[in-house]
């Protein structure tokens, strides 16, 4: 008895010193982030990170413990390969979990969850577009020393048995007491016997994010992630219903009986879209940002509308996407994409658009079923998508696919040709994205050296358009999908993490100007549907930046944060820990509530879908 619960206490206790060691190795790992932090820090961040270790040692228990309770009934041999199989599959997750969040902290800047999975399984190639092919067999050198070293020990002390197992006599007596064991693993797992059920949350205890961050157990996050990607009418439950409801009717778009100023010379003009992959006003000196970087978008904000106070949805392309052409706005614990049963309920300009009697085509160098991308598109009415395959392989030369000067290329040369007026174009950038391997150089730093790249493109691009008769009759909207973080030191939670340009240009815009208007990519729509005479009132959470009777405001999201953004108040709320992390301006805490509430209805919307 004494050696089958001394076995069931060494398995947990393993598991357990298992997940503390991750954290000073993931603190070690990223010593250039934990400069400053001292021994006291690595104690809190291991002593607070401690409920989840435990809470998932439980999970992980669980097997080792039946399977010990059927080896007081069976033969030892079957049971000894099911020892071996459960320890390698359990030795292989953690490895991959562990290696994984290691790596790709530094380019998501939060602990493992299921988003990298929705990318990784989408299109493989893309996902690892970003990392070198050396990295890559680093990458899974790593992952397989871990993986048998882990096992190794797994064998030496919880498999291999050095004498042969008896049948105990009291073998019901015995199973009871593992029994009640196995039972009492509920309550690390659940975190105790309070209302509140084990959650990420409950590491977090400084002010300094990042040792919050480390505190976390990737696989408990991956875990909880994945439990919570459907149960969206359970989510961001802040106020009651009725509550709700009315702070969100203040936040959406009002009818006014004031004129709403014109920008455009036309009526159903020509509409092209360019996406610019990780642009942002950091890029632009003209919206104070860095000189000689995005040389050409500080020209066209000044030969076209510039608005100088707009903000990303988000931090990646698929929620970038939606924000821009759906008016829908990004969610943080999840992408609506991933869904192409909700995504094909959306509204979009292209749809909208389409109705109206415009022709639609859709340029990429890359591949366009990444994040089930196609499917939205196809749902929004584009058929036509140019994308990777449709370049000769000479051409793909890119990680990603096509370089952004090849796909401007074609663009440039179908509208030489023949066109079916009014269209609608939207073309995809991609060369600004990791690795930012670039057939350009000019700047020392490879981010800004892929973002000048793609701005000359850009340039080259629209000075051959002018030459086109499309040009006097058409628009270019030149909007980023999402910001990047540049510096690497600045904090996701920053506001300026999210600060994007957004310029229209064109022979059919009226005149130059600059609107100080606070909005974000979901606000598009409303505003360009108004413009060409269209109605909006289907895309709910989009609002008219040049209606003066609408509430104006910026709002992105992070995974478990948000951020509502006015002239008078600028708030960052962290979901996971239940506190603001930034409220600044003339009227503190203005926000919080809006924002608590928009996001309330923002998940009560998709739930719906």
């Amino acid at each position: 008895m004494k050696k089958q619960l001394w076995t069931f206490t060494k398995t947990y206790l393993f598991f357990v010193l298992v997940f503390i060691l991750q954290k000073p190795l993931f603190m070690l790992y990223y010593h250039n982030l934990f400069k400053d932090s001292t021994l006291t820090d690595y104690l809190d961040v291991a002593f607070h990170g401690l409920p989840l270790d435990l809470s998932m040692a439980g999970y992980l228990t669980i097997i080792p413990a039946i399977i010990q309770i059927i080896s007081l009934w069976v033969a030892p041999h079957p049971i000894s390969i099911i020892r071996k199989i459960y320890y390698g599959i359990i030795s292989f997750l953690i490895s991959v979990v562990f290696i994984c969040d290691l790596i790709l902290y530094s380019y998501w800047g939060f602990r493992l969850d299921s988003t990298p999975l929705f990318y990784f399984f989408s299109s493989p190639k893309d996902a690892l577009a970003s990392a070198s092919t050396g990295f890559i067999i680093l990458l899974i050198v790593s992952l397989l020393i871990l993986c048998v070293t882990l096992y190794f020990i797994l064998y030496h002390t919880l498999i291999r048995q050095k004498k042969e197992i008896k049948m105990p006599k009291y073998r019901l007596v015995f199973s009871g007491a593992m029994l009640l064991m196995t039972g009492l693993l509920f309550i690390p797992i659940r975190g105790g016997f309070t209302v509140s059920t084990m959650n990420i949350s409950k590491v977090y205890f400084s002010n300094r994010m990042i040792l919050n961050h480390a505190a976390i157990n990737p696989l408990f996050s991956l875990m909880e992630s994945i439990s919570r990607e459907t149960d969206f009418e359970e989510q961001y439950r802040f106020m009651n219903e009725k509550k709700a409801d009315v702070e969100f009717g203040q936040l959406i778009d009002k009818p006014t009986t004031d004129s709403i100023p014109k920008l455009l010379n036309k009526k159903r003009p020509n509409i092209i879209f360019i996406v610019l992959e990780s642009f942002m006003s950091k890029a632009m000196e003209s919206l104070g940002g860095l000189p000689n970087v995005a040389v050409n978008m500080d020209k066209f904000g000044s030969e076209g509308i510039l608005f100088t106070h707009f903000y990303a949805n988000s931090f990646r392309t698929d929620r970038g996407l939606v924000s821009i052409l759906s008016g829908y706005p990004a969610q943080p614990t999840t992408s609506i994409m991933k869904y192409p049963r909700k995504t094909q309920s959306l509204p979009s300009i292209p749809k909208s658009l389409k109705e109206a009697g415009y022709n639609l085509q859709y340029y990429y160098g890359g591949d366009a079923d990444f994040t089930n991308m196609r499917s939205y598109l196809m749902s929004m009415g584009i058929s036509h998508i140019i994308s990777d395959k449709d370049f000769p392989l000479k051409d793909r030369l890119s990680k990603w696919g096509a370089h952004d000067h090849v796909v401007f290329n074609r663009m440039i040369s179908d509208l030489r040709g023949k066109q079916q007026e009014p269209f609608m174009k939207i073309l995809q950038t991609s060369s600004s994205h990791e690795p930012y391997d670039v057939p350009f150089h000019r700047l020392s730093h490879p981010y800004l050296n892929s973002v000048a790249y793609a701005d000359s493109c850009l340039g080259k691009f629209i000075n051959q358009f002018k030459q086109t008769k499309w040009w006097g009759n058409s628009i270019v909207v030149l909007v980023p999908d999402h910001a990047k973080r540049y510096p690497d030191d600045l904090s996701d939670f920053s506001v300026n993490r999210y600060k994007i340009p957004l310029i229209i240009i064109g022979g059919a815009v009226k005149s130059p100007m600059r609107i100080a208007t606070y909005a974000s990519q979901m606000d598009i729509a409303a505003t360009l549907l108004n413009q060409v005479d269209l109605p909006h009132k289907e895309f709910r959470f989009s609002k008219n930046i040049l209606n003066s009777a609408s509430p104006h405001f910026a709002y992105f999201a992070f995974p478990n944060a948000f951020g509502m953004l006015t002239p008078g108040n600028e708030v960052v709320f962290n979901c996971e820990s239940g506190k603001t992390i930034t409220d600044t301006g003339k009227t503190p805490g203005k926000n919080l509530i809006k924002g608590k509430a928009f996001l309330q209805k923002l998940y009560d919307d998709l739930a719906k879908r």
